[in-house]
């Protein structure tokens, strides 16, 4: 089987073999644009190259031909297209910051909440509500040269069969009624975009996510014409289901460009205060309570230039030369442009470390970026409220063994390695056995195809002095948050800097 994983920096085509395993692997940089401050676009017909690159390579001297396409992609973010299916301009991404500003209204004006309340997901920046109102007040003119706003596995969908639509997944934040499978007309209305509902495209069921490829997309990619497509859900569900987290109460952490974690229930959870998204995973049957984070994978990128290290994984290895806690030093990893959208909305979060002094070192700063993200963790699993045994890691951050340790001290439980590398893909590979009858279902599929590598249990000593530093943790965050999120700044105006502020 042939599957695709369009993320946001790396689009990856994997083949795997009829046991499951990984037989050929290609993968292609994309770039994000920052035209402006706080943006991040793609290039739709860029992205669709990268695809055809990978393709065409996993395809190179296989064996055997290929009887199924199966995909995945990123998720939120507006892939507007005009009714010929052309770009109407760049795709504007999850990570997209531009509408902090209308964030701020609808939550002063008690409209985030109302949506939350009524199907489980909080909006952020990067969501189409939010992009529909930034377009509609400073470009109205692609709105109105649009005809669908897709999403990335859409529009790779609509590239691979000719078909418009959305997977159920993408649909559910933020208009999916979750009851009917649907868009929901008090959503639309409640953001003030009854009109933009022209732009939604079909929503299909679990049982709809299949069709034949067409002839110009199979010249193009070296694929036999009429081959079967799935389109699986997006990325993070997908990768849930590739880690084997598919029955309720189990958990899953992706330590990838978005720390997000994920654990499955029978229904959507509107209470508590409003954090993450509720995403339909298998019709009405199971929804996965996600909480993907703005701050992830580039949070080691800037560690490791800060210090002058070629990259993460010599990050690593710094960091575990310090000791936990990094000899009281804190640090808070809101660095994206955009703030933070789970486990709590603030377009103006911002990262900082607390209590930086002469005597501490570059593994104490390492450590303390390790720390920081590993009470992250812990932060969407207390915000998630759900009893859990286990955390399942995946992600490239997953493949340090150190990181892995440390995920189950800062949590208190105990975590586990996939034995597969493209764990997306692998949701895809999943999914695609279920659609076309080759596996009753995913329980089964999870069963007989996911294989766990190794497991960490937490240390008793460092998991209660994580669950002490959590607390403190706490209590910082909220004390940045007082001050505008610059340390320091209490007495002045709170005005917000880029990047990381050092104390």
């Amino acid at each position: 089987m042939l599957t695709i994983d369009v993320g946001t920096t790396v689009i990856k085509s994997v083949v795997f073999d009829d046991h499951g395993a990984e037989i050929a692997v290609a993968r292609h940089a994309t770039e994000v644009l920052r035209p402006h401050p706080g943006w991040a676009e793609q290039d739709m017909d860029a992205v669709w190259d990268a695809v055809v690159r990978t393709v065409r390579t996993v395809l190179d001297g296989l064996a055997d031909p290929v009887w199924l396409v199966s995909f995945t992609a990123q998720g939120d973010g507006s892939w507007l297209v005009d009714d010929r299916g052309r770009p109407t301009g760049p795709a504007i991404l999850w990570s997209d910051g531009r509408a902090g500003d209308l964030l701020t209204a609808w939550r002063r004006d008690g409209v985030l909440e109302a949506a939350f309340r009524r199907n489980g997901s909080l909006t952020c920046a990067g969501m189409p509500n939010a992009l529909f109102s930034w377009l509609a007040a400073h470009d109205p003119d692609r709105l109105a040269r649009s005809a669908t706003s897709l999403t990335a596995a859409g529009w790779l969908f609509l590239r691979l069969t000719g078909v418009r639509a959305s997977d159920e997944s993408d649909a559910s934040a933020p208009f999916l009624d979750h009851t009917t499978g649907d868009y929901d007309p008090y959503i639309l209305e409640l953001f003030g975009l009854t009109p933009y509902r022209r732009l939604l495209p079909t929503v299909l069921g679990e049982e709809q996510r299949i069709a034949e490829i067409t002839g110009t997309a199979a010249a193009e990619l070296g694929l036999p014409a009429g081959l079967p497509v799935v389109m699986a859900p997006y990325d993070i569900a997908a990768t849930a289901r590739g880690v084997g987290v598919v029955n309720p109460g189990q958990a899953c952490g992706i330590l990838g460009t978005t720390l997000c974690t994920e654990i499955v229930r029978t229904e959507i959870d509107t209470t508590g205060e409003p954090a993450g998204v509720n995403i339909a995973y298998r019709g009405r049957e199971r929804v996965l309570r996600a909480f993907p984070t703005l701050n992830g994978a580039e949070v080691l990128g800037w560690a490791a230039r800060l210090l002058h290290l070629p990259g993460p994984p010599e990050l690593a290895r710094l960091a575990f030369e310090s000791e936990p806690g990094a000899r009281g030093l804190m640090f808070l990893p809101y660095l994206s442009p955009a703030g933070e959208r789970a486990p709590f909305l603030d377009p103006a979060a911002r990262g900082s470390f607390w209590g930086l002094s002469l005597e501490h070192t570059p593994a104490d700063l390492a450590r303390a970026v390790f720390d920081g993200l590993s009470l992250v963790l812990r932060d969407s699993l207390a915000a998630a409220r759900t009893d859990i045994s286990e955390l399942r890691l995946c992600g490239g951050g997953a493949n340090s063994d150190a990181w892995c340790a440390l995920i189950a001290d800062a949590t208190g439980l105990p975590t586990a390695r996939s034995g597969d590398t493209e764990l997306g893909a692998k949701g895809a590979f999943l999914t695609g056995l279920v659609r076309t009858g080759a596996e009753s279902s995913m329980h089964r599929a999870a069963d007989k195809y996911v294989r766990m590598q190794r497991g960490w249990e937490p240390d008793s000593e460092r998991a209660a002095f994580y669950a002490a530093r959590y607390e403190d943790f706490l209590r910082w965050r909220g004390l940045a948050r007082e001050a505008g999120w610059r340390p320091g700044a209490a007495t002045g105006p709170a005005v917000p800097t880029p990047g990381g502020t050092l104390v």
